[in-house]
């Protein structure tokens, strides 16, 4: 479906094939944010689960990605207003907020900025704060090939290297490298940037009233498992699932867990 958000056009995968599929005010509401240099493409087996199970499934291509138009936005802060419009767009009272990587943050700035909007959230592949090296800063501004292929590396754990897609003859390096590749040239620094400048300080922390569900990758080498407990002892209303073997790519490594404990939490 595409709407428009601040007079660009706006790509939402409702989790149907039917582009123009059923919104009732009477089924809850999920939305999917996805990371950096990504898409609602990532999400392609949760949001059709939850779409084909009773609820009103979004996961939109944030400004400048996927099928998006417009630049990419700056901060989170920015995507965190501009899921908030989107709320507003469909006329959604409330909704749960799932997050991956950058998504992360913005899921868990939505809850600081807009507590009354949101029932749930879920953080995957989340750390606060999120730093990003120079070294990889550097790339994604100026050999964005090698960012990608830095990136694409350090996602996946070490088994998933060599194989492991639930798919048979599926390489997950492939797959997340072409999808990687295809977002518009300068987003990646511009995602990057976001998350290394996003902060929160324990008050803010404290003042979270949102249910929240972090889901973690034991061999995650870009948000590290040890940096998802560090966060969840900082959140009062929190569980901690820990995926033993799993690296940064969660719902492509382990997709059936990741949905499994979606539902589990939502529900």
């Amino acid at each position: 479906m595409k709407i428009d958000i601040n007079a660009h056009s706006a790509f939402v995968y409702l989790g149907k094939s039917d582009p123009q599929a059923q919104i009732s005010s009477e089924k809850p509401s999920i939305i999917f944010i996805h990371g950096a240099q990504q898409d609602h493409s990532c999400w392609a087996l949760q949001s059709r689960w939850f779409a084909h199970h009773g609820y009103n499934t979004f996961a939109p291509d944030l400004p400048g990605h996927g099928l998006s138009e417009g630049s990419p936005l700056k901060t989170v802060e920015e995507l965190a207003n501009w899921t908030h419009q989107l709320l507003d767009i469909f006329n959604l009272p409330q909704a749960y907020i799932v997050g991956h990587s950058m998504g992360s943050l913005v899921a868990l700035e939505f809850a600081r900025a807009f507590s009354d909007r949101i029932k749930k959230m879920a953080l995957i592949g989340t750390s606060l704060p999120m730093p990003v090296s120079d070294a990889l800063l550097d790339a994604a501004q100026n050999n964005e090939t090698k960012a990608i292929s830095m990136v694409n590396n350090f996602s996946h754990s070490t088994r998933a290297q060599i194989g492991r897609n639930t798919v048979p003859g599926m390489w997950m390096l492939g797959f997340n490298q072409r999808l990687m590749e295809r977002q518009n040239k300068g987003v990646f620094y511009v995602d990057l940037a976001a998350c290394n400048n996003y902060s929160v300080d324990q008050e803010g922390l404290n003042k979270l009233c949102v249910p929240t569900l972090i889901i973690a990758g034991g061999q995650d080498r870009m948000t590290s498992a040890t940096a998802a407990h560090q966060l969840a002892a900082q959140i009062k209303d929190v569980r901690l699932e820990i995926i033993p073997g799993v690296g940064h790519a969660l719902m492509a490594e382990a997709p059936d867990l990741v949905l499994d404990l979606l539902k589990e939490f939502l529900n």
